[in-house]
């Protein structure tokens, strides 16, 4: 008999006095910043950027730019497999929550923010490292798919967020993207590439599509996945609860492009060799990041993929059916 999956949910404050526990992936932006003889500074930092960053995204009634607080929850699912007694942790993310001091308000933000995931670094570390340079695998990314869309659709999503989640990721850096003419008020010009990158093509399969914008005196556009309609299923305050995350991690992370100091033009080329920009003064340890990349992958091979193979195949069958 085929084997359910389920999953179980738990969150946590992301605040200046945040610890990363033991099961937390240490790839994920937010752990990275609570780490070494930096972390309150860090975090305390990052928190007032992205506050700042809100306010003055939300600058209507907003004459001093301090209306709004942000409050951020790491959003951490475990995928447990019925009748085996095992557990996986399968995502880690943050969700937003908006503070309107003016009312008093508490508002749901979008889920979804510094989305990680252990599967998607064996995908990307050690399953394609590993295919010898034989290309992309047809079937690359299904499994990983067909998990995000079961955790989308299941109870357990069902009963913590009202709505689908938003993934807001940095563009491409061997990709050339061209502004439309298309002007959203909050997420700014629209961007468009001829090219779908594998980021784009992996995210597919987990039933999202993408679309590039550049937010008001942003440097350059952000990628947005997305399902249903990105421009009309979310509130202004919604969207801007993720851009002033996510774009305050890019700045941390890839200041090349997202702390640059001239903004993107009608034709944009990524480049994280872009000598002309400017450091936040949050310490971040990206080669840090990508080498442990590695040994995550390696973990969800051990202690999941090659595990639980069997069971796998035959729920990815059910599945597809």
């Amino acid at each position: 008999m085929t084997r359910d999956f389920s999953f179980s949910i738990k969150t946590l404050p992301f605040d200046e006095d945040y610890k990363p526990s033991d099961s937390t992936r240490l790839t994920t932006n937010f752990a990275n910043l609570a780490r070494g003889e930096s972390r309150q500074e860090n975090l305390q930092n990052a928190l007032r950027m992205i506050e700042n960053r809100f306010n003055a995204l939300a600058q209507w009634d907003n004459p001093r730019n301090d209306r709004y607080g942000i409050e951020l929850d790491i959003v951490s699912v475990d995928l447990e497999i019925d009748g085996t007694g095992g557990a996986f942790p399968a995502i880690e993310m943050l969700k937003t929550t908006i503070l309107d001091r003016k009312t008093a308000a508490r508002i749901d933000g979008i889920v979804g923010n510094n989305f990680s995931s252990y599967v998607r670094d064996y995908d990307f570390s050690v399953r394609l490292p590993g295919c010898g340079g034989c290309g992309i695998p047809d079937d690359f990314g299904d499994l990983h798919g067909k998990l995000f869309k079961s955790f989308v659709t299941s109870d357990a999503y069902k009963a913590y967020f009202l709505k689908l989640p938003v993934i807001c990721l940095s563009v491409s850096h061997d990709k050339t993207y061209r502004r439309t003419a298309n002007q959203h008020p909050i997420l700014g010009f629209e961007y468009q590439t001829n090219e779908a990158s594998l980021t784009e093509q992996y995210f597919r399969k987990m039933g999202m599509q993408v679309r590039y914008f550049m937010p008001p005196n942003s440097a350059a556009p952000l990628a947005f996945y997305f399902f249903g309609d990105l421009l009309n299923d979310y509130t202004n305050l919604e969207l801007i609860g993720t851009i002033a995350t996510m774009e305050t991690f890019q700045r941390i992370y890839r200041p090349e492009i997202y702390n640059a100091n001239s903004a993107a033009g009608q034709v944009f080329s990524p480049s994280l060799q872009q000598p002309d920009h400017s450091l936040t003064r949050i310490v971040y340890d990206r080669e840090e990041r990508s080498r442990l990349a590695v040994q995550q992958g390696k973990f969800a091979e051990e202690h999941f993929i090659k595990p639980y193979g069997a069971i796998l195949d035959e729920w990815s069958m059910q599945f597809a059916a």
